[in-house]
């Protein structure tokens, strides 16, 4: 059995950026090409373009939003963002991990990062969806806590968006 290498803390710097900060820029592009690549026009005939647009950058700010990025030696690794999904839940968005640096841990900490900060915000519980040709994000989502809100036994292509939840006060 092989296990993945694990990343040092301290390799890693978080940053807490606007949306338009170019560091977040590798987050974006390898979003729309993962969006594309597993989902075409499944959603819309704009694809990738109409999700990553569907919200404006001032939705993911302060006071009510965040986004970080995960850097190791100045480069932007993972990171994640959420948005006011109502007065006591923040609701995850974007959350990637480079194609080069998988399998070593960064998307749970991302998840811990916004989750710390979510808190730190005033939220008391999150909500997020993830596509049904996302398995590893389905199962991170399980494997941290989160509670699907759909069936898990149900074919995940008719129910398109696989929501869930987590209870912030019961998990910290």
């Amino acid at each position: 059995m092989t296990t993945s290498p694990t990343l040092p803390t301290s390799d890693i710097t978080v940053l807490s950026l606007p949306m338009d900060d170019p560091r977040v820029r590798p987050l974006l592009d390898e979003l729309a090409v993962e969006y594309e690549t597993r989902y075409g026009n499944l959603f819309s005939s704009e694809g990738a373009a109409e999700e990553l647009n569907r919200y404006p950058a001032e939705e993911f700010a302060a006071p009510h939003g965040a986004l970080i990025i995960l850097q190791e030696n100045g480069e932007s690794v993972a990171g994640g963002a959420f948005r006011r999904y109502d007065q006591d839940t923040a609701e995850l968005k974007r959350i990637w991990t480079h194609s080069a640096h998988r399998r070593r841990g960064l998307a749970r900490r991302v998840l811990l990062e916004l989750e710390a900060e979510a808190l730190r915000r005033g939220y008391s519980k999150l909500y997020l969806t993830t596509g049904p040709r996302q398995p590893e994000a389905k199962n991170l989502y399980l494997a941290t806590g989160y509670t699907a809100l759909f069936d898990l036994a149900a074919d995940p292509e008719e129910i398109k968006h696989l929501a869930f939840s987590k209870d912030l006060a019961t998990h910290s």
